[in-house]
């Protein structure tokens, strides 16, 4: 910087100097972890700080497959994944996708967008939680951490070999319960948030049924097409329960997972009318409560597509 220029020079303030790369490879684990929170947290924009909190205690590499890992991000989009160089667990600690089984196309998704999705829930301690499609049990361990022992968190995956790692992940966490199913048996009027981390064509009837009131379901409602294979396409959405009705707003974007067994044709053709026609024709034709959710939902999600369509 130029003397006198009323500049400071960001490398001679300790608390502004940013990392190299040496610093950065000769991390510890443990300042690792905390790099990689922090850098979640900006990303994502995480209000939550028991998840941040989360990100920089709970060892992703735990919830993995022995190393290298075959890992993705934005750039490898159309492609297959990459493998990291070795299995020292530092490389799992950056916003990347890392294959559980690549052939199924089953990965442990990006820390962002679910992070994303987690902080949307507003997970207090004591509050008593949901994850559908728990996978391995990472995500289901950071929503841990944020309801904590006051709390409770059931998860569940419909891939029972999933269900049974989680549960041997999540052994020491006491208030982590873990079942196999497709989670439609969650008790009415039983739970502040439920996390569906897998492709849905509706908000299932059980999962709005479950919620009290004030609660928060994240659902990805998705689209599927024959060259996807078992990915599908749609919004992160965000639905609470305000009395016997529903609000729901868009979050993000998604690319994920199909959800198994619990889709709908017929959903999913009333989706793609409401993107055309709007809500009101799934209202007329179905009043339940789940398309009266989900017509909130389509409505939420039209909106927004055409506001992202008119900015390109």
């Amino acid at each position: 910087m130029e003397p006198g220029s009323g500049v400071r020079d960001p490398g001679s303030d300790p608390h502004h100097r940013l990392l190299d790369s040496d610093q950065l490879i000769h991390m510890d684990l443990t300042d690792r972890r905390r790099f990689y929170a922090e850098e979640i947290q900006v990303i994502a924009n995480i209000r939550t700080p028991a998840l941040v909190d989360a990100l920089a205690q709970v060892p992703r590499e735990k919830f993995l497959p022995p190393g290298p890992w075959q890992m993705r991000s934005e750039i490898d989009y159309g492609g297959g994944p990459r493998q990291t160089p070795d299995d020292d667990p530092r490389h799992v600690y950056h916003n990347v996708v890392i294959a559980i089984d690549a052939a199924r196309q089953l990965f442990n998704g990006a820390p962002s967008l679910l992070c994303i999705c987690i902080d949307a829930l507003g997970l207090t301690p004591g509050a008593r939680a949901v994850h559908v499609g728990c996978a391995t049990g990472y995500y289901s361990a950071l929503m841990a951490h944020a309801v904590g022992p006051s709390g409770s968190l059931l998860s569940i995956d419909v891939d029972e070999s999933l269900a049974a790692a989680a549960r041997s992940n999540l052994k020491e966490l006491d208030w982590v319960n873990v079942r196999h199913g497709d989670g439609t048996d969650v008790a009415p009027d039983s739970v502040d948030a439920i996390l569906v981390n897998a492709g849905m064509t509706h908000p299932h009837e059980s999962w709005l049924n479950a919620l009290r009131p004030g609660g928060r379901l994240l659902i990805p409602l998705t689209f599927t097409l024959p060259q996807m294979g078992p990915i599908s396409k749609g919004v992160m959405t965000l639905v609470t329960r305000n009395g016997d009705a529903w609000d729901a707003r868009i979050v993000t974007m998604t690319a994920i997972f199909s959800g198994i067994g619990l889709r709908d044709d017929r959903h999913e053709r009333s989706a793609a009318r409401g993107l055309h026609e709007g809500a009101d024709a799934v209202i007329q034709a179905d009043a339940s409560r789940s398309a009266r959710a989900g017509a909130s939902v389509l409505a939420s999600w039209r909106q927004f597509l055409f506001q992202y369509l008119s900015e390109k």
